[in-house]
């Protein structure tokens, strides 16, 4: 049977598939991935809004296909059962490989690497929420909830301990975390394996070349999904780039100089009005040179002055504002 030499290579140098025969009780058969390339850094993305009360982020991930690393979308899924909550898989150095350690379902949030994949997953634990009684409530401050729709929701600041894009742990670059004895603890405990949909996610991935790293470059065209499977939906988030999403700080009216000040600028939007490229510059002293100053104005003894106005004579110089 004839196989492309590049698959030949990449089956068998790069990727070593194992099939683990021991299974804890309540999971089905997994199969671990381990290969000898670093996955790529995680992309940079907008976190589609909730779909509807119950759902739960589910992180994207790198995943290993015969043609190399993908992108699995990040995406909100129903728990399989109430109450629980998503640990993410990661990827770990281990041997001189690089082995894929599958996310699962389980009461609590489990050791993921300490890989920051955002959105209350900070590398420890899970910000974005939590369960009471048969209510999942949610983090405003690192999830998009519409809060006119879905009214569990509160707010607490999430520390973020790293800003790091690296995606795996362990290893050169990796990320030197390590599971704690509680994490140890929660590792043993019974778990869910992951759902049908999200399943359905990583293999729907798998089939769409510009997920592909090496299409992509590390900026799939589908980054996160609103559901699982809705590759298509006009709320799929794109991965950013190093500028993109970037809000420009603009003069806000209270940080405005006094009006006169303003002769080219738009109070009411507080935007700049002029060409791009041309910031206004204070007037040199070297143009002023040699001319004589005026003299201020007089005004009778205990009046207040009167606000400097577009009028004025001898406005202050204008800043410049980047």
């Amino acid at each position: 049977m004839r196989v492309e030499k590049r698959f030949s290579v990449i089956a068998a140098v790069a990727a070593i598939v194992l099939i683990i025969p021991a299974v804890p009780s309540g999971l089905s058969a997994q199969v671990a991935v381990s290969v000898t390339i670093a996955p790529p850094v995680l992309p940079v993305y907008v976190q589609p809004p909730c779909p509807a009360t119950g759902y739960i982020w589910t992180p994207g991930y790198w995943a290993w296909g015969p043609e190399g690393y993908y992108w699995v979308p990040g995406t909100w899924v129903e728990p399989p059962a109430v109450g629980l909550l998503w640990t993410p898989g990661y990827w770990g150095w281990s041997g001189g490989i690089f082995v894929w350690h599958a996310g699962y379902w389980g009461p609590r949030v489990g050791f993921y690497g300490g890989v920051v994949y955002g959105f209350g997953y900070d590398g420890v634990g899970y910000g974005g929420g939590f369960w009471r009684g048969s209510q999942f409530y949610y983090n405003t401050t690192v999830t998009n909830v519409n809060t006119t729709v879905i009214r569990n929701v509160y707010r607490r600041p999430v520390a973020v301990r790293s800003e790091t894009r690296v995606s795996y742990n362990g290893g050169r670059g990796g990320i030197a975390a390590r599971p704690t004895p509680e994490q140890e603890r929660v590792a043993r405990e019974g778990h869910r394996p992951p759902t049908a949909m999200q399943m359905e996610q990583q293999r729907s991935a798998g089939r769409n070349r510009e997920l592909l790293a090496s299409v992509n470059h590390g900026r799939p065209a589908i980054a996160a999904t609103p559901r699982p499977g809705l590759f298509n939906s006009r709320r799929a988030a794109p991965a950013k780039g190093p500028r993109d999403g970037v809000r420009e700080i603009r003069p806000s009216r209270s940080n405005l100089p006094p009006r006169t000040n303003l002769n080219r600028m738009d109070v009411g939007s507080g935007r700049v009005s002029r060409p791009a490229g041309h910031p206004v510059k204070p007037p040199s002293s070297a143009s002023n040179a040699g001319k004589r100053p005026k003299a201020p104005h007089a005004r009778p003894a205990g009046k207040r002055p009167e606000p400097l106005n577009r009028h004025h004579h001898n406005p202050p110089p204008v800043p410049a504002y980047k």
